[in-house]
Parts: C-alpha cells; sequence; structure tokens
C-alpha cells in the first residue's frame, strides 16, 4: 500500500486527479477501522494531515465555515461551541478523547454513514458541502450530498473542502443520542433539533440517510410524531425499528421541551 502525503491542497487536488482510486485520510478513525478489520484494503492513502488549508474554522455575516479537517475537539471549544451548540453537543458524544481529537468533520462526510453524529447538527443548520477537483470547485446542500448508506456524491477525483452553515443567530438547538452507554458507541438512534422561524429536526441511525424534517412552530405539538413518521429505521443488534421511532418521538419532545423554553 503506498501512501502519498501533499503538503498544500493544490497538491492533494492533483494527486487524487493522478490516482483517483486514492483514499483520503486525516483522522483516520473510520478508515483505519475498515482497514484493521480488513474489510477495504486500497492500493493508496492519501493523507491530508499536512494540507492546512483543510484546517480551521471561521465566522463571518452569520455564517460559519467548517474546514474538513475541523476535529471533534475543535468543535467542542467555547467560542464555536456557542456559534453551533448542537454540534459541540454532538461531538461531546463521539468516542473517548483520543478519537475527538482525531476524528474530523470532513471524514463523517465522506464515510457518509447513517449514524454519524456530526451530520443531523449539520443537517439543521442548512449545511452547504464544498467539494474540488483540479477542474474546479462545486457547493452541494448537505440533503443532496448524502445519497445512501456510506455512499455521498463525491466524485473520484473530488475532495470535500469543508462545509458552510448558518449559525442562526436567533435559534435554539440542541442535540440528544441514544445508545448503550454514553461513549464509544455507534447511535441506536440520535437527533438534533433547532428552533427559529421554524422548526427542524434531522435524526441519525434511523434511515438510510440522516434526514431533516421541517414544521411551523405552531406544529410544535405534533412534530415529535411526523419526525418518527419521517424515518425509516431498521431492525438490527442495536436496537428494533419500533424502538427507534418511539425513541424519536420522546427525543424531539424532549428537544423541543430544551429548545421552546
Amino acid at each position: 500500500m503506498d501512501v502519498l502525503t501533499p503538503r498544500s491542497l493544490e497538491e492533494a487536488l492533483r494527486l487524487k486527479a493522478e490516482r483517483p482510486d486514492a483514499v483520503p485520510i486525516q483522522g483516520g478513525t473510520d478508515v483505519m477501522v475498515e482497514l484493521n478489520f480488513d474489510r477495504a484494503r486500497p492500493a493508496v492513502l492519501l493523507n491530508l494531515n499536512e494540507v492546512a488549508e483543510l484546517r480551521g474554522w471561521s465566522q463571518a455575516d452569520g455564517k460559519v465555515w467548517l474546514g474538513a479537517g475541523l476535529t471533534y475537539s475543535e468543535a467542542m471549544e467555547p467560542k464555536l461551541a456557542e456559534a453551533l451548540p448542537a454540534l459541540a453537543e454532538a461531538s461531546r458524544t463521539v468516542g473517548g478523547p483520543q478519537i475527538r481529537n482525531r476524528g474530523t468533520i470532513g471524514g463523517n462526510l465522506g464515510t457518509a454513514s447513517p449514524a454519524g453524529d456530526a451530520l443531523p447538527p449539520l443537517l439543521v443548520c442548512g449545511a452547504e458541502v464544498k467539494l474540488a477537483s483540479v477542474l474546479g470547485e462545486r457547493v452541494v446542500s448537505l440533503e443532496e450530498f448524502l445519497v445512501g448508506p456510506k455512499r455521498n456524491v463525491l466524485a473520484e477525483d473530488e475532495l470535500i473542502l469543508g462545509v458552510t452553515v448558518d449559525t442562526g443567530d436567533e435559534s435554539r438547538q440542541t442535540f440528544m443520542k441514544v445508545g448503550p452507554r454514553n461513549a464509544m458507541v455507534i447511535a441506536v438512534v440520535s437527533l438534533a433539533v433547532r428552533v427559529d422561524g421554524d422548526l427542524r429536526a434531522a435524526f441519525g441511525s434511523a434511515g438510510p440517510v440522516s434526514k431533516l424534517v421541517r414544521a411551523e412552530l405552531a406544529d410544535a405539538d405534533s412534530f415529535p410524531q411526523r419526525v418518527a413518521e419521517a424515518a425509516s429505521p431498521i431492525d438490527d443488534v442495536r436496537g428494533t425499528a419500533s424502538y427507534r421511532r418511539h425513541a424519536l418521538r420522546i427525543l424531539t419532545k424532549r428537544a423541543l421541551d430544551r429548545c421552546l423554553v
């Protein structure tokens, strides 16, 4: 297995164009699991740890830019947590300190797991994903980006640069998660809720992709049931479909109680 280590975004895009089979790796918290369990054996890894353009975040005009290399630990830091509290709450539930220090937002997007903890908070904040190749850049909404379990619209020569999200200065938002224990587990079901001019909820582990549900403020009483009905969960070793729908109703009600005070 070859490992390519570009020192700039320009070099990274060139290498990805030359070797479209190269698997990007930064935190490695998803990729290394696949390698360790021999579920994947790529010929080339594209190590993005030295690409400074993918790191960090910035805020301007009610929008926040999150670089693909932003870690969960960085998402928990006070200044960013104040702007995006649901993302910070979700980040606190991701694994242990070692995983939070390594795992990245871009990795969550690239893996596109229905259980990705960062995806519901990003969805309720209207995330737009910026992608790039040697041919140029394009922006797609997160709803369009996610197309199935561990599937997204990323072309084979593209890399994820990051996401832009709306902070919603007057909004209230929160994240909740059900699992066998508080950390280091895949969610049985997760939920982010945002309340401002309307109601928005996005769930994880309750369908082939994380999904956004909207309603008017006047529909708050029926919103928990609407969220549960929008889900399409399955029975698996972590929980039944029936339990997941029930949990979504309860979590949505609790999240609304928290956000509508």
